[in-house]
């Protein structure tokens, strides 16, 4: 397959023959129209043209967590992604992937999201080692959630 104009990198920049794309009106229609293939190619389909990107890692990335509590006193973690929405943590799906990066999925489990360093250490607050080697657990409302050492692609 033929290399992409568009690439994004691993934080989550999207970048056009090299040029930081920065201009939130277009990325927006990007990421509305983001697509998966069945062997994980990312694409952009707009009235029919297929775009496909070099993805560096994953197109989403998580930038920041928020822990929040409803009005009976549960907690949550939000995360922020790069395309500057928000959504709740599915603690079920984190998984610790090549080189210790922390990954868990979004858009309604479409996609993987990469947490980025920022994101990963504010997580960090909530979770907690195991009694076996390399066990970790995200600790919410008093459950443990394991963190899985798995592949979330596709």
């Amino acid at each position: 397959m033929d290399q992409s104009d568009i690439k994004i990198d691993k934080e989550g920049l999207w970048h056009y023959r090299g040029a930081h794309m920065f201009r939130k009106d277009i990325l927006c229609v990007f990421f509305e129209h983001l697509k998966q293939d069945d062997c994980g190619r990312y694409f952009v389909e707009i009235n029919r043209e297929i775009c496909y990107l070099d993805v560096e890692d994953t197109a989403f990335v998580v930038t920041a967590v928020y822990k929040t509590k409803d009005a009976c006193g549960s907690e949550a973690l939000e995360i922020m992604l790069n395309d500057d929405q928000k959504e709740e943590l599915d603690a079920d799906t984190l998984a610790v992937g090549k080189d210790n990066v922390l990954y868990c999925r979004v858009k309604n489990d479409r996609f993987p999201a990469r947490f980025t360093r920022k994101g990963y250490y504010q997580l960090a607050e909530f979770i907690e080692p195991g009694d076996a080697d390399n066990e970790f657990f995200l600790v919410l409302n008093r459950r443990r959630y394991p963190i899985e050492c798995a592949s979330l692609k596709p």
